[in-house]
């Protein structure tokens, strides 16, 4: 038994914020932004939504291109690093918004691989048979931790949610899944505070918002994704050949199109949507392969290779037949 994508959702924030309004907000331009990101605009959440709130919309559009209902769902998983609370856990929240309960509800947080790591998850279950239709679903409202007046970041990052549903299938749909981490890059990428860290410099006022030194991530995670997808085709005896369509996470035009070169593969394979997102982290995948198969791109029967890094680091990928 393997599992299969159902259907997708997605969901971006009505509110649009250009590269030109950002001019107005902090020293930077649309040229700057665009050279060195490729993004033009970006989705802010309003005030009275969350992730969860987001990922619940997402999921529902997923459920109805897949002709389920919620009452058939029998796991929810949700990739996030900005959940509503920190308990209960924003899966709950999203089963609770759609009705569904007595079934498990995992929140995971693997930064900009949390959709992927989900995915695996939920794969595995639906395999053994654990789950017979899977929501995974990968949310953000990442726009709430960036500092405003820090142009190396605050041009970055947005908010959305896209969502899959898996479904058990005879035949292969997600072929294999890789998934890995490496901790010793944490102050490369990273949040300054939680819990259980940091509060006392929180309290004393310091900043709190993502901090990132863009150079070291760039190098890491181009030598990492190329790696990545090298391991991922050898489980399965497969080039790259074999691949119709490229997925990646939608962090900046310039490490996708780096990974592109080293796959081999044209742009015309790669599906981009960092211009009209930005990077909204656990969501990117989904929303790209959302818009990507919405538009007609991609269709049945076609080879997928989705591959994520992010903060941690964190790193996944997965191979699918759609």
């Amino acid at each position: 038994m393997y599992s299969r994508i159902a259907g997708t959702g997605s969901y971006l924030p009505e509110k649009v914020l250009t590269n030109r309004e950002l001019e107005q907000m902090v020293d930077t331009s649309d040229e700057w932004i665009r050279t060195r990101t490729g993004i033009e605009r970006r989705h802010i959440a309003a005030a009275d939504e969350t992730t969860s709130t987001m990922a619940t919309e997402a999921a529902r559009r997923a459920l109805a291109a897949a002709g389920v209902t919620a009452a058939d769902v029998d796991l929810v998983v949700v990739g996030t690093t900005t959940p509503d609370l920190v308990f209960p856990n924003v899966a709950t929240m999203v089963s609770a918004a759609l009705g569904i309960r007595d079934r498990p509800a995992i929140g995971l947080e693997a930064a900009c691989s949390g959709f992927v790591y989900g995915l695996s998850i939920a794969d595995k279950f639906v395999r053994l048979g654990d789950a017979r239709c899977a929501l995974v679903i990968g949310a953000e409202t990442l726009t709430r931790i960036v500092d405003w007046t820090d142009r190396n970041t605050c041009v970055l990052f947005a908010d959305g949610a896209g969502a899959v549903v898996l479904t058990p299938s005879p035949e292969p749909g997600i072929e294999t899944t890789v998934i890995g981490a490496d901790g010793q890059y944490r102050d490369l990428l990273y949040y300054p505070f939680g819990v259980s860290y940091g509060l006392d410099r929180l309290r004393g006022g310091e900043p709190a918002a993502i901090q990132m030194k863009g150079n070291e991530v760039f190098k890491v995670a181009v030598r990492t994704l190329a790696a990545l997808v090298d391991e991922t085709l050898a489980k399965t005896g497969l080039t790259t050949a074999d691949v119709d369509w490229l997925v990646p996470h939608q962090a900046n035009i310039r490490i996708i199109e780096a990974a592109a070169r080293k796959l081999g593969m044209p742009m015309e394979r790669v599906v981009v949507t960092v211009q009209d997102h930005g990077n909204t982290s656990a969501a990117a995948i989904p929303l790209a392969l959302d818009t990507a198969i919405r538009d007609g791109r991609i269709r049945r029967g076609q080879r997928l290779l989705l591959e994520t890094f992010g903060g941690g680091f964190t790193w996944g990928s997965a191979l699918i037949r759609y």
